[in-house]
């Protein structure tokens, strides 16, 4: 009879073993289904992500097909696109900023993980001996807790636009570092253009004075042979010494300035280390034809700052609504399924259930939490107008400057011609016996000034209209006139 029963009990138990396990199984599968779906509601409460309007970070910047690292080309014969073209691919501001871009596209997602589960696990073991309940007994109540395993759910369903709105800051702060790249791009380019006109312009002072030590080499030739044929005093030939040796110190001077140029190019570029090159190109003289009017223009649409402060204003104006929504609270559901008691495996519970989050209110603080985020956005808005501002009073000195250049170009030409003239005849003069070494020497120096005159022009031109460009946002389209001197 008594094992009659003992079967029966454990049938029953048995029996409600199995209901509870199935509420259980139950709760756990709508939790899951709740997860399976919540992310796609998502989707519709808050922002879509347009793939076209944020593209994938790996699309912003375009690998160039020629990078130097290190000391790998050898022979290379260098003109200002390829420059461009290593600086772009080398330099560390523009991996640095693409770093930035990356970084940003993955705080989207963080973002929108909001609405992704929350899993966790726990187990663990615990001696349990209550002292009231062994002293009201006499007797010492002490037993084991085990936590063989604690599986927690929990899922956020709505949190009133508040993740959404996170969302949208993070896409404005991806679209800030992508515009923040193209002005690190344009800024490059610039250093770049910069120096390696500047490394054409120590070449043209280098020939400048080799082509000085040479006349003063035939100065100093003539002036011996005179003095031998008791033409011409001794103190003529000392003094054509003296110029020939200070014309051979401006000489390892400006090959001294050359190997500067050089490094200071290839440190632009991202190539410390690179082999020597040769440069193919001269120092030019290209008329660009814009307008004041049309180089404004052109900044508007072209220049990165420009769309930065708007991205900026924009951001601001998220972080204020996001502020507002300090009062909001959050839906969550949240599921348990424990396993545990005397024993390890002894026993079963679980609880499922949704409910409303409220966050702690004070009421003083975020009140001032909005008007700070009030006050910054009418910052950004001030902002956004000065760097406007900043961009048309920075056009306008580029363009006021290369109109300045452009009109010293006529000049600084001419002033060598007529130096050349003059140096001519003062030669002539002197070979004849008719001109002092004074005379002669002042016109090889006028001359040599002359020359360097107008090639410090002609870099000056070269680098107003480079800033010009960076000022406007993109290069220019020039007409290919250039103005050489005559050899």
């Amino acid at each position: 009879m008594s094992n009659v029963i003992e079967s029966n009990q454990r049938e029953r138990s048995n029996t409600a073993f199995s209901k509870d396990c199935l509420i259980g199984w139950i709760a756990l599968s709508l939790t899951l289904l709740a997860m399976t779906f919540t992310p796609v509601l998502a989707k519709d409460i808050g922002n879509k992500i347009n793939t076209k309007e944020y593209p994938s970070a790996q699309e912003v910047l375009p690998q160039p097909d020629f990078v130097i690292q290190g000391s790998v080309e050898k022979n290379l014969d260098m003109t200002l696109e390829r420059c461009i073209e290593i600086a772009l691919g080398n330099n560390p501001q523009i991996a640095a900023a693409f770093n930035d871009i990356l970084a940003s596209d993955v705080r989207i997602k963080q973002v929108w993980s909001n609405y992704f589960p929350q899993l966790s696990w726990q187990t663990g073991y615990t001696k349990i001996r209550n002292l009231q309940l062994s002293d009201a007994f006499g007797e010492t109540l002490a037993f084991n807790y085990w936590l063989a395993g604690q599986i927690s759910l929990q899922q956020m369903l709505y949190d009133f636009g508040v993740t959404a709105n996170q969302a949208t800051i993070r896409k404005l702060d991806y679209e800030a570092y992508k515009t923040t790249l193209g002005a690190t791009v344009n800024d490059v380019i610039f250093q770049t253009k910069d120096a390696y006109y500047n490394l054409l312009y120590a070449f043209e002072s280098r020939k400048v004075a080799l082509d000085t030590v040479k006349k003063f080499e035939m100065f100093y030739n003539q002036a011996k042979a005179f003095y031998e044929i008791g033409m011409n005093p001794k103190v003529d030939v000392t003094i054509a010494e003296v110029n020939l040796s200070n014309a051979k110190l401006q000489l390892i001077q400006a090959d001294n300035a050359v190997n500067i140029a050089v490094a200071k190019l290839n440190n632009v570029m991202g190539v410390p280390f690179i082999d020597t090159y040769d440069v193919q190109e001269r120092l030019k003289y290209k008329p660009v034809q814009m307008s004041f009017d049309g180089a404004v223009k052109a900044a508007r649409e072209a220049r990165p700052e420009l769309k930065l402060a708007e991205l900026k204003v924009e951001s601001a104006r998220q972080t204020l609504q996001l502020t507002k929504k300090s009062y909001y609270p959050t839906i969550v559901a949240e599921g348990q399924l424990m396993v545990g008691g005397n024993h390890p495996v002894s026993n079963y519970g679980y609880n499922y259930g949704a409910y409303i989050s409220f966050p702690t209110v004070n009421t003083m603080l975020i009140k001032n939490e909005i008007k700070e985020a009030r006050f910054l956005y009418d910052k950004e808005i001030a902002n956004a107008k000065n760097t406007q501002n900043q961009i048309y009073l920075e056009i306008q000195n580029a363009y006021l400057s290369l109109e300045e250049k452009r009109n010293q170009m006529p000049v600084a030409a001419l002033g060598v011609k007529q130096a050349k003239e003059n140096y001519e005849l003062s030669y002539g003069r002197y070979r004849v016996g008719e001109g002092n070494p004074t005379e002669l020497k002042d016109a090889q120096i006028n001359y040599q000034q002359a020359q360097l005159q107008y090639y410090a022009a002609l870099y000056q031109y070269n680098f107003a209209k480079a800033s010009l460009e960076k000022a406007v946002g993109k290069n220019i389209v020039e007409e290919a006139l250039p103005v050489e001197l005559e050899e």
